[in-house]
C-alpha cells in the first residue's frame, strides 16, 4: 500500500546530510554513532519543524488564511519556525507563549520579534484560551487565521516525518547502511508518530526511540500511538498496525521541560568539542544525553550502529548561558 501525500510547500533544505560521529563513538567506546542533521533543514536556524510546516502551511494556504497562531514555550523552536514560515508567504503570526515575557530578548524569542510575530503571553493552563481569544480577535478584524497545534503535532505536521524517514531509508540504501536504533528527543509526539509510521511503511528494521523530554513514558506512549495511527488513516496507511513500534525512554526528565542540568551540559560539551556540532538545552542535548547514559551501562554495544536524529533548536542555547557554563 503506498501513502498519499497531500501537497506541500518548500521550506526546508532537503535532504539533511547523514554523518559519522567517529571521534565521539572512538570516546564513548561503545556503538558506531551517527546524526542525521535536521538541525540543518534550514528556515531562521532549522530544526525539524520546517518538515512539518511544509504540510501544515500548504494547509493553510489551501484554506485561504492569511494569519498564522500557535503555542508554545518561552523558547519554543516550533514558535520560531512558525514564525520564520509566515513570513516566506507573506502570512501575519501571532504566538501564544507560556510563562512571563524575560526582561531581555534571547535565542528564539528575541528571532520571534526580528521575524515580525506578534507575542502573547499566557499562564501555562490558560493559553489554549489565550489562543481562541487571539484568533476571534484575528476573525473580528477581517483576517483569516488558521491554528497550529503545539509543536505542529498533528496528522498534518507529522506527515512530514513519514517522508523523512522515507528520505533516511533512500540515503542508508545508498551508501549501504543498516541502522539498528535512531534515537531522537520526543515531546509533543508529532516527529516520533511520522517517524514510526515512515519506519513501518518503508522497512526500517531498526528500533525507533524517543527519549521524553517532559511527559511520563505511558501518557507519552498513548500520545503517540494515538497520534500515529491517525497519520496513517490520514495518508492511506490505514491497514498498517504501527501501536506496538512506539518505544519511549523516561528515564532523563529529570527537574522537568527546560530544566538544564548536568545531562544536558555533559552533552552539549561533549558534541561542541568532540565533533564541533551544536545541541539544544531542550531537547537535543536532553536526548543526546540519554544515549550516552545509555551507551555507558550497555543498551547499546560495540558493533551496533545507532542514529542520533538532531532536531535542531540550537538558537535557545544563549538563553541558558548560565546554566550551560
Amino acid at each position: 500500500m503506498d501513502p498519499k501525500f497531500p501537497d506541500k510547500v518548500s521550506l526546508a533544505f532537503l535532504p539533511t546530510p547523514i554523518e559519522p560521529l567517529e571521534r565521539l563513538s572512538r570516546h564513548l567506546g561503545g556503538p558506531e554513532i551517527w546524526v542525521k542533521r535536521d538541525d540543518q533543514t534550514g528556515l531562521a536556524t532549522g530544526g525539524n519543524k520546517a518538515r512539518k510546516l511544509e504540510f501544515l502551511v500548504a494547509d493553510a494556504l489551501a484554506q485561504g488564511a492569511d494569519h498564522l497562531v500557535t503555542t508554545g514555550a518561552p523558547q519554543s523552536n516550533h514558535a520560531r519556525q512558525t514564525a520564520a514560515a509566515a513570513a516566506r508567504f507573506g502570512l501575519g503570526c501571532s504566538l501564544i507563549l507560556r510563562g512571563q515575557e524575560p526582561a531581555t530578548p534571547t535565542g528564539n524569542f528575541l528571532l520571534d520579534q526580528l521575524l515580525g510575530a506578534h507575542v502573547y503571553w499566557c499562564a501555562p493552563r490558560d493559553c489554549n484560551d489565550t489562543a481562541s481569544r487571539v484568533m476571534g480577535e484575528l476573525r473580528a478584524i477581517g483576517r483569516r487565521p488558521y491554528f497550529i497545534p503545539l509543536g505542529g503535532s498533528n496528522v498534518i505536521g507529522a506527515t512530514g516525518y513519514v517522508l523523512a524517514m522515507r528520505e533516511l531509508m533512500e540515503q542508508t540504501e545508498a551508501a549501504h547502511l543498516n541502522f539498528d536504533f535512531t534515537v531522537f528527543a520526543s515531546s509533543s509526539g508529532g516527529t516520533q508518530a511520522g517517524l514510526v509510521l515512515g519506519a513501518c511503511a518503508f522497512g526500517f528494521r531498526g528500533t525507533v526511540l524517543g527519549i521524553s523530554v517532559d511527559h511520563p513514558a505511558d501518557s507519552l506512549k498513548t500520545q503517540v500511538a494515538a497520534l500515529t495511527t491517525a497519520t496513517a488513516t490520514h495518508i492511506g496507511l490505514d491497514a498498517l498496525s504501527v501501536a506496538d513500534m512506539v518505544n519511549i525512554n523516561d528515564d532523563y526528565i529529570g527537574d522537568g521541560y527546560a530544566h538544564v542540568g548536568e545531562t544536558e551540559r555533559e552533552a552539549i560539551k561533549l558534541m561542541a568539542q568532540v565533533e564541533g556540532i551544536l545541541l539544544d538545552p531542550v531537547y537535543t542535548g536532553r536526548a543526546f544525553g540519554g544515549l550516552i547514559d545509555l551507551i555507558r551501562w550497555g543498551a547499546f554495544t560495540r558493533g551496533q550502529r545507532v542514529l542520533f536524529w538532531h532536531t535542531g533548536g540550537t538558537a535557545a542555547l544563549p538563553a541558558f548561558a548560565e546554566r550551560l557554563l
